[in-house]
């Protein structure tokens, strides 16, 4: 005869197993969930040949509905965007961070812009990239305007779409005192797929692939070293 004390230990031990269980699979499945979409692995800028570029990497994992369409033959279009701002007062350039930090997203919006009617954005920069498969050939294809690459892995397309440069920024425009304030996006472009998606689009969050605005400071000495590491010195 079991005791009503032995009964017990069972049961919590029984509860105690089924609950980890659950932990397990919560966790396995957000684990899954986080692993899909776009998020910024780095950001910088360095010098080019035309004066700077602002790069920027991404970590992308295409889910289950963008990977069907794709293979129907409906084409994705992404959107890298980059920004740059002159922030004249460094001081109340953190100020303005730390507040759109604590204010919600639909009351700052999309925009990398600061709320200081002091800064002043001097760049920016967009670009579609399309993102298509062939039924025929099997083959996916990356194109930007007339230029286009064909890929034989979905991961070799994420590969390549992972990694966005802004067009040239002029080195007249870094000139300036005070720090300027670079921000990164790349997001699924909505408006771009057929009309019937786009209304299922506005409602599913897993048309929702966005990385968000990833904003960071480059200051005066960077952009003297970079000028400093890419000087030539010429022959006398």
């Amino acid at each position: 005869m079991i005791s009503m004390t032995d009964f017990f230990m069972r049961c919590c031990k029984k509860l105690f197993s089924a609950l980890l269980r659950g932990i397990f699979l919560v966790c396995l499945f957000a684990a899954n969930a986080q692993a899909e979409g776009i998020a910024i692995d780095k950001a910088e800028i360095r010098r080019s040949e035309d004066g700077y570029q602002l790069f920027a990497s991404y970590d992308i994992k295409l889910n289950f509905v963008v990977t069907q369409a794709l293979s129907r033959g409906i084409p994705i279009y992404f959107v890298s965007e980059f920004s740059l701002t002159h922030a004249r007062w460094s001081w109340l350039d953190a100020a303005q961070q730390a507040v759109l930090r604590t204010l919600p997203r639909y009351f700052v919006g999309d925009s990398p812009r600061r709320l200081s009617w002091l800064d002043k954005e001097i760049f920016h920069s967009a670009q579609t990239v399309k993102l298509s498969y062939s039924v025929l050939t099997g083959r996916y294809r990356i194109s930007r305007g007339a230029l286009f690459q064909n890929f034989a892995t979905l991961e070799d397309v994420e590969n390549i779409l992972a990694r966005q440069s802004s067009t040239a920024i002029s080195a007249e425009l870094l000139k300036k005192n005070g720090d300027y304030m670079a921000a990164a996006r790349l997001r699924l472009d909505i408006a771009q797929l057929p009309k019937p998606l786009q209304v299922n689009a506005l409602t599913d969050n897993d048309w929702t692939l966005d990385s968000d605005w990833y904003r960071w400071v480059i200051s005066p000495a960077e952009i003297a070293e970079h000028n400093e590491q890419n000087r030539v010195t010429l022959p006398e």
